[in-house]
């Protein structure tokens, strides 16, 4: 298989199901109401935060692989919407869900010999240890968006 339909393959389970760990984004936030995204436990990330957090680099990776700039910082990438009603989260869940479909499509079609080409800059690596890094940062944030959530509903 291919390494980008491989790591396609990764990143759409992390996000909607059947990896290996049986854990993923949309198991585990679809749940999740407006006021338990936005509680705060001492001084932990918000689940809000966290979900943000991961959607934010996904955006930013997006525009690059449609052929745009790397325009994102990363002192902005807590900086969630306010989610005041249950609308205000689901809308949000709905675009992080259309947003990791379309990334995946984007890396699944994404030219083979190109992976492990430099990312924008030789000083951010491979074109590879980026789309992998997507996957990597979603499950470090899923565990704690996990622990978050037992925490809020003990």
């Amino acid at each position: 298989m291919e390494l980008n339909k491989i790591i396609a393959k990764h990143f759409r389970e992390v996000y909607f199901g059947g990896n290996w760990s049986t854990s993923n984004v949309k198991q585990h936030l679809s749940d999740v109401t407006v006021t338990e995204a936005v509680e705060k436990i001492g001084s932990l990330n918000t689940i809000a935060k966290l979900s943000y957090h991961i959607h934010y680099y996904v955006v930013i990776v997006t525009r690059v692989l449609e052929g745009g700039p790397l325009e994102g910082k990363d002192k902005y990438s807590f900086d969630h919407p306010t989610f005041e009603t249950e609308e205000d989260w689901q809308s949000f869940l709905g675009t992080m869900w259309e947003a990791a479909e379309n990334f995946t499509h984007l890396i699944e079609n994404y030219p083979e010999g190109k992976i492990n080409e430099d990312f924008i800059d030789p000083k951010y690596g491979t074109t590879y240890r980026n789309l992998q890094g997507i996957v990597e940062h979603t499950h470090y944030h899923l565990g704690q968006i996990v622990v978050i959530k037992k925490l809020i509903r003990e």
